[in-house]
């Protein structure tokens, strides 16, 4: 239809424009895993699998998915998310209401996203976020704009390895869900990863044996 044309050209020109731009050049691979929503699965499965083997992660919130249900599955607990923030666990921002940059005017994903921050810090002592997720991966002009004022990172869903420059504003990422995980080599983005000193961020959603 014209109108997904439409939304297709602006997440498009969001990505690939207005780029800011940063160094990526670590002293060797950098590997970051990522949640996204916070099925309660990211936390009670995938939890303690990190924590067996010394793994931090980032958990990304929208305050308005909390113990409600989304895509089917049950969301998060304010005490999931007090549990896996004071297990060393980075909190990020995902917007309140789970908002797309294609259906929001810039004055109202900021104001979703200090909601969000509001939110968070109410319930996790002050705790500012620094780091942001688009949510469906969906970016805009106007709200990269936005996002960069207020985060010092924003990843996106753009497939790749983060090496030598990147978009702060738009980093690559990989999806580990069952209906990409078919088409990426993961041996070989982590062996990229570490042959150019880059960065591979991976992000997920449930974690369970039929995701």
């Amino acid at each position: 239809s014209m109108s997904a044309f439409v939304d297709k050209m602006r997440r498009r020109a969001g990505r690939w424009l207005d780029q800011r731009p940063m160094r990526v050049a670590p002293d060797r691979g950098v590997f970051s895993l990522s949640f996204d929503d916070i099925p309660e699965t990211a936390w009670t499965e995938a939890g303690p699998i990190l924590a067996e083997h010394g793994v931090k992660a980032t958990y990304y919130v929208c305050g308005g998915l909390e113990s409600g249900e989304n895509l089917g599955l049950p969301q998060f607990t304010t005490a999931h998310l007090q549990a896996l923030f004071e297990a060393g666990h980075e909190v990020g921002c995902h917007t309140f209401s789970h908002l797309s940059a294609l259906r929001a005017t810039p004055g109202a994903y900021a104001a979703d996203l200090d909601r969000n921050a509001y939110w968070v810090a109410e319930r996790l002592d002050g705790h500012v976020m620094t780091t942001f997720a688009w949510p469906y991966g969906d970016v805009s002009l106007t709200a990269k704009a936005v996002a960069a004022e207020r985060f010092k990172l924003a990843r996106g869903v753009r497939d790749g390895v983060n090496a030598g420059r990147a978009d702060r504003a738009a980093a690559q990422a990989i999806g580990l869900e069952s209906r990409r995980l078919p088409g990426y080599d993961l041996e070989a983005l982590m062996a990229e990863a570490a042959n150019e000193r880059g960065w591979l961020i991976a992000y997920g959603h449930d974690v369970m044996d039929g995701p």
